[in-house]
């Protein structure tokens, strides 16, 4: 039986964490001489937000807000400076660099292995099915003691698709370590969330974002969705203050514009299908993978030569082509109806190199 207790790095269970002024103190009112702050002002004239004050370290108007949208308690919620932070703060909290490892599928997406390796933590790999899918007797033959950790990112990056849910609920029931599924697509997506699957599985942790549908890149802040007792603990080793005002301050606004997310979905869908469709008709596309997300992996004869050609005319896609599974890939974001009749127009005018005649 799954014991958070048993995976947690030991030194991490008496650790006593950085105490903040807003630990001692949580209030709005009242004047503040707690925390060494510039008491008259700030140099930057910020409209709605108090920047010479630290923000709220554990981001609680914002997970009150967020909790009932996502169908979570907001005790099950964490912050993070993007999902990255997410992904190295789970990898100190569970692996012991040296001795641990993690368990990844690719091809996927490239943080896992980074954040890996940066901590000194080996990192297994059981790579995905041609059709970019779980191959679950090899997964769970891989898993062994030392394995911490297994990511699944659903949709996956960069191949798009969803991954088969019974094949990821398979795995998660049937290991004792923690199983992350990266949902960072997931509005693209028509399957439902394995969020409503958290209370049943105490090794499930779902990580999804505000980069992607939410149009919030720029922010920086990613989310992370557990048991409590796990949250308590990523809260206990994260940096103080990991959110920043301003950050905050839009993310509180942008909850309120839920459906204005939704219909940028709606219209990212529709472009998707259009620019699948023209993809499809070119001589020089072999394959269109399907996609789940706001992504279209696509297989080009000769994905080299169109991405220096995309690339001259400041049409900028992803080279995938080094990566597992996609030889000769090139991974297209869909962007706006005209950015992408503008990519259609230059992948038409794109110079074949016509055959050698054969000699007799």
């Amino acid at each position: 039986m799954f014991q958070l207790q048993n995976l947690i790095r030991p030194h991490l269970l008496t650790l006593t964490p950085y105490a903040t002024a807003r630990d001692e103190y949580s209030g709005k009112e009242g004047i503040f001489l707690d925390a060494n702050e510039n008491p008259i002002g700030s140099t930057l004239d910020v409209s709605g937000a108090t920047v010479n004050r630290y923000p709220d370290p554990y981001q609680l108007a914002i997970k009150e807000k967020l909790a009932p949208i996502k169908g979570v308690r907001p005790t099950q919620i964490f912050l993070g400076n993007g999902s990255d932070e997410v992904i190295d703060l789970l990898i100190r909290a569970f692996c012991e660099p040296g001795l641990d490892q993690i368990l990844i599928l690719p091809p996927t997406y490239g943080m896992y292995e980074v954040s890996a390796t940066i901590n000194n933590v080996e990192v297994q790999k059981v790579s995905l099915t041609a059709d970019f899918q779980i191959d679950t007797g090899r997964v769970l033959d891989a898993v062994d003691f030392n394995t911490k950790i297994i990511w699944l990112c659903s949709p996956n990056n960069p191949s798009g698709n969803l991954l088969d849910r019974v094949a990821m609920l398979r795995i998660i029931e049937s290991v004792d370590c923690l199983v992350v599924v990266d949902e960072a697509y997931s509005d693209f997506a028509p399957e439902a969330s394995l969020l409503p699957e958290l209370d049943a599985h105490p090794n499930l942790v779902v990580i999804q974002t505000f980069s992607k549908a939410w149009g919030l890149a720029g922010l920086r802040a990613g989310m992370a969705f557990a048991q409590e007792d796990l949250i308590g603990l990523l809260n206990k080793i994260k940096p103080p203050y990991n959110l920043n005002v301003l950050t905050q301050q839009h993310l509180l606004t942008a909850l309120e514009n839920a459906p204005e997310k939704d219909e940028m979905v709606r219209q990212i869908l529709a472009n998707r299908e259009t620019l699948r469709a023209q993809l499809e008709s070119l001589p020089i596309v072999e394959q269109v993978f399907a996609s789940d997300s706001n992504q279209l992996l696509t297989h080009f004869t000769d994905s080299t030569a169109v991405f220096a050609y995309l690339l001259s005319h400041l049409i900028i896609v992803r080279d995938r082509s080094k990566v597992v599974r996609c030889e000769n890939c090139l991974r297209i974001t869909v962007g706006t109806a005209e950015e992408n009749a503008q990519l259609i127009r230059l992948l038409n005018e794109f110079p074949v190199p016509e055959k050698s005649p054969i000699s007799v």
